[in-house]
């Protein structure tokens, strides 16, 4: 399995960046267990769970139990088109969140520079 995005350090993971997560984890593999989302993401087996609980009531996944599977407990994730979609706008967010903030710094170093420059003139 992959291990895809944590936390920052000191910080916790919201339950929206938690499901975007999992459905993101989902979709490389449907048959990831409820167990190793929880290590492969580092997340609680109870966080997991209720992001779960979470994203098949808003339709993103579908649960499918193996029928025949010797453990008749093993399920199969699916992403419905509603959670494709939401994966797709939320790297399409991501895009354009970067975008602003490479001209923030862009414009943020131009400044300092201009300010570096001034400064050197009062040595």
């Amino acid at each position: 399995m992959h291990k895809i995005y944590h936390a920052q350090p000191g910080g916790s993971v919201s339950n929206k960046q938690s499901q975007y997560q999992i459905l993101k984890s989902l979709e490389q593999d449907p048959n990831y267990t409820q167990r190793q989302l929880s290590k492969d993401l580092d997340l609680s087996l109870g966080k997991v769970n209720y992001c779960l609980k979470s994203i098949v009531e808003k339709g993103f996944v579908k649960i499918d139990n193996f029928k025949n599977s010797k453990n008749k407990g093993q399920y199969s994730y699916l992403l419905t088109p509603k959670g494709i979609k939401g994966i797709e706008e939320k790297a399409r967010m991501t895009v354009e969140f970067i975008k602003i903030k490479t001209q923030e710094y862009e414009q943020l170093k131009d400044e300092i520079e201009s300010l570096k420059t001034e400064a050197r003139k009062y040595k």
